[in-house]
């Protein structure tokens, strides 16, 4: 394939900071957008073959092929352009973005990946070009890249779409809150003078930040053999079942052979008192890993920082705060849980 930059590419990123900042502050002001929840892609456009590339060194091509063929009926010329996959879920006036079944779109099957793209079709929004004919962009400011992809993409329909941007500080903040209900994952903001540095973190990101009391129920070993790798949390829902919420992770080497220590008296153990294992969820992500877990007692609990919910679980990683000695695990329920009101997908794609 033919293109005037390097391929693949390492896609720009995003450094996190814990609220919209003020454009004033920024030589030549910022930009801000949404910040789409799905796969990052980068799209390659020669005139007639197409290319996905992902953030990873893994392309993406084959698992959207309705994405390829909507690339090459509409993008105009050659081009590469820089954006986001996401799968669109829920009946009209009530859509939101749908990371599970975006997740099911990676399957080795050809046939699968056939009725994927009609089951739950995917869909492409861009918020950078980076070149377009024989002509890089790399080096232009977001200014100007910007214009020139408004311009590449005037005539796109869905399932195309251009991000949505304003300089105004207020409506930023505003997104930030009312865009989470239609499963978006914060706002971005994006210097408007600066040039398109690959893999480096020059734009920023803002997301929800929240904290919740959920009961410890088991650790997986760390990678290396060595200590606490992550820990296992969980809720109880309206019937009183302890469910399964997502892991907290992230630890010095230090603290995670404390951790051992520290949660032994919570270790369940067999009559012979080996230590009761459990077997984790497997994922095509995951087949290859250990995904077994040491079984605690539900009688810890602590205090974790998330972002947001997908579903029962958390997005994301959660992230260790504290114990919280003073509470007890039969209390740590959904109902503690902040849930964002709806907001329709499409008033975020018009």
């Amino acid at each position: 394939m033919r293109s005037p930059i390097e391929m693949p590419l390492d896609p720009m990123l995003a450094k996190a900071v814990k609220e919209v900042p003020d454009p004033s502050t920024v030589k030549g002001g910022l930009a801000f957008e949404p910040k789409w929840d799905g796969f990052r892609g980068i799209v390659y456009f020669d005139g007639d073959e197409i290319e996905i590339g992902s953030r990873g060194s893994k392309p993406l091509t084959r698992y959207f092929p309705e994405l390829v063929e909507a690339f090459r009926k509409q993008l105009p010329g050659p081009c590469v352009v820089d954006g986001e996959i996401i799968v669109r879920t829920g009946s009209a006036g009530s859509e939101r973005l749908d990371w599970e079944a975006l997740s099911q779109r990676i399957h080795p099957a050809e046939s699968r990946i056939t009725r994927l793209a009609k089951e739950t079709p995917a869909a492409f929004v861009a918020f950078d070009l980076l070149a377009v004919g024989e002509e890089s962009l790399l080096d232009a400011p977001f200014r100007d890249r910007r214009g020139r992809l408004e311009q590449v993409l005037a005539n796109v329909a869905a399932p195309l779409h251009l991000s949505r941007q304003t300089f105004d500080m207020a409506t930023a903040e505003r997104w930030l809150e009312e865009f989470e209900g239609a499963g978006l994952d914060g706002v971005v903001a994006k210097p408007v003078e600066a040039v398109y540095s690959p893999g480096k973190r020059i734009m920023q990101k803002i997301k929800h930040a929240r904290t919740a009391d959920v009961v410890l129920t088991g650790y997986r070993v760390h990678k290396s053999g060595n200590g606490v790798g992550s820990l296992l949390l969980g809720l109880y829902n309206a019937d009183g079942q302890l469910m399964n919420v997502g892991g907290a992770s992230a630890f010095s080497d230090k603290r995670r052979l404390e951790l051992i220590e520290e949660l032994q008296p919570l270790v369940q153990r067999d009559e012979a008192g080996d230590a009761v294992k459990g077997e984790g969820e497997r994922s095509r992500f995951s087949a290859a890993k250990d995904t077994s877990f040491v079984k605690l007692r539900p009688e810890r609990v602590a205090e974790v920082a998330y972002d947001q919910m997908e579903g029962w679980r958390f997005r994301h990683t959660a992230q260790f705060v504290r114990w919280r000695p003073d509470r007890e695990p039969r209390s740590c329920t959904f109902e503690q849980l902040e849930r964002p009101l709806a907001y329709d997908l499409e008033e975020v794609l018009s």
